[in-house]
């Protein structure tokens, strides 16, 4: 039998046929609770993110690229600035072609809950899966930061037979230890076991150095979901949930096949991160302004869509030798303006305004923040819609922050939002 990928290669029209039968259902509800007061007004999936886009943009970009034109995104905690965000740049698809991205919000259809969990939020919309006739439907976690090319995951899944397909990454067996649900396989990739954040990993069979973390994506063939999720909506005790359930209640009488995602053009690891934490938000938004980025965002063969406001250019004022507007090692999104202060390893989101005398560093600011004069800044996340006040002295003295009212992770990076300087808040 050939391999994924030389299917892939080999016949693209076979490839499209199944993207073209697929469904992919992305779950967007979570509310991130590591990530503090920046998930108090909106869900983790609607967070900003890489200067000019939220994280829903990535999952979604993802599928359109794949050729997957038949999406749901189900949404649940504080969603208003996540809906507003699909209505406005994801609904555009003709529904009259087959493409659509539309919004199944918690809405208690089949029971007087909410979504009590991942697989309970897919069996309240089993209608809808029904309705959309799917061979496949891909179940994707809406709050990851990555690159994939779906296609190939589905040519494995159809490939090996499988009822249904858990995405993986591979990881150091030192670096999964009690940080992930581990996937363990045979070695022909069939799960035969799944362990949640076990502190000694089971290792990939013939790579003692590595294990399969388990990332939350999924794809089943769609008859067997429907069942799955029919039988564990009827078990007394399920919390409802694929890791905690659904995957150790199929794995004894099922084909469950594991798929390591690889860089798509190199083959090797893939970049995926996990902003769920103040600390690996700030990371992952600094590592964009490297030289070499490892998530390239310039790359025109898998751009990443996103709805953005008309605005001017960014703009950099004055070229006096106290008050010079400059920015370096940063990206500055449009509608800024930097006015005589020095930005340096920052990345500033759309209509930052930095007035005069401002040093501004190891720091990510987003939407619509202003930044009176004679401020400085150092390894912070300024909320959106921030103000920030004349003189103001925030990342040089931890104590004092505090004092002010900022959260600082154990890392020293410091969040500062609306609440903490005593502005109204929910702008999300």
């Amino acid at each position: 039998m050939a391999g994924a990928q030389e299917v892939q290669d080999n016949n693209p029209r076979y490839v499209s046929r199944l993207t073209k039968d697929t469904l992919a259902l992305v779950l967007a509800g979570g509310r991130g609770s590591r990530l503090y007061e920046l998930t108090d007004w909106r869900a983790k999936p609607a967070l900003y993110f890489g200067g000019k886009y939220r994280i829903i943009d990535f999952p979604l970009s993802n599928c359109i690229n794949s050729g997957i034109r038949q999406v749901g995104v189900l949404t649940q905690y504080k969603a208003h600035s996540l809906v507003r965000h699909i209505i406005r740049g994801w609904s555009h698809f003709k529904k009259e072609l087959g493409e659509f991205v539309e919004i199944l919000p918690a809405s208690q259809r089949l029971s007087d809950d909410w979504y009590q969990g991942t697989a309970d939020a897919l069996y309240q919309n089993i209608d809808i899966i029904r309705a959309a006739l799917p061979k496949y439907v891909l179940v994707l976690s809406g709050d990851h930061i990555y690159k994939m090319d779906y296609g190939a995951m589905l040519v494995s899944h159809v490939e090996s037979g499988a009822d249904m397909t858990v995405c993986c990454l591979e990881v150091p067996v030192e670096v999964a230890a009690g940080a992930f649900g581990v996937v363990e396989v045979d070695e022909n990739s069939r799960m035969i076991g799944f362990q949640e954040k076990p502190e000694n990993p089971e290792p990939i069979p013939g790579q003692t150095e590595l294990t399969l973390a388990s990332m939350g994506n999924y794809i089943f063939s769609t008859e067997f979901l429907l069942k799955t999720l029919i039988d564990d909506a009827a078990t007394v005790g399920s919390t409802h949930d694929f890791g905690n359930d659904i995957i150790p209640s199929i794995l004894g009488n099922s084909h469950v096949h594991a798929f390591p995602f690889r860089d798509m053009y190199t083959g090797e690891t893939a970049y995926w991160r996990d902003v769920g934490t103040l600390d690996s938000f700030w990371e992952a938004n600094m590592e964009l302004i490297s030289t070499t980025p490892p998530l390239n965002l310039y790359d025109p063969n898998w751009p990443v869509w996103t709805y953005q406001e008309q605005q001017p250019p960014a703009k950099f004022v004055f070229d006096d030798d106290l008050r010079r507007g400059v920015a370096l090692e940063s990206m500055v999104s449009a509608g800024c303006i930097i006015s005589g202060s020095q930005v340096k390893r920052s990345l500033l989101f759309t209509k930052v305004h930095v007035d005069s005398f401002c040093t501004i560093e190891g720091a990510v600011i987003l939407p619509e923040v202003t930044i009176g004069q004679h401020v400085r800044i150092r390894n912070a996340i300024i909320d959106r819609g921030c103000r920030i006040p004349e003189g103001s002295v925030i990342g040089y003295d931890h104590d004092q922050d505090r004092e002010n009212g900022y959260r600082v992770t154990s890392k020293g990076i410091v969040l500062v939002t609306r609440g903490m300087l005593g502005q109204p808040e929910g702008y999300a």
